[in-house]
């Protein structure tokens, strides 16, 4: 049992002091900031953006919430027409556009 307790920590002690065969990449915010050939920073240009594609998609999002509003209104309480339908599609899509956008900061 001793001698299977020594194997363990023996091979625990070798695999610790081994180098790392992989270099280690830090994370996105701590890398060094590309630079575009106008001086600009990389990142902060992709973050207007889509700052920019956020803000025009959100109103769209609104104005098709507006509309929708106003189909389900002039509609009975049994009809929805394939026109509404289809609003609700484009709400679902731009509403996932603009949350992927927003999580990847």
């Amino acid at each position: 049992m001793r001698h299977l307790i020594l194997l363990f920590v023996a091979v625990f002690v070798v695999v610790a002091q081994a180098p790392d065969d992989f270099p280690r990449s830090e994370p996105p915010d701590r890398q060094a900031d590309r630079k575009l050939p106008n001086g600009k920073s990389q990142r902060e240009e992709i973050l207007k953006a889509d700052h920019q594609t956020n803000l025009r998609d959100a109103a769209e999002l609104a104005r098709l919430a507006g509309e929708l509003k106003d189909d389900l209104d002039k509609g009975g309480s049994n009809t929805v027409s394939v026109k509404t339908l289809k609003k609700l599609d484009d709400i679902d899509k731009l509403a996932r556009s603009i949350r992927s956008r927003l999580r990847r900061y």
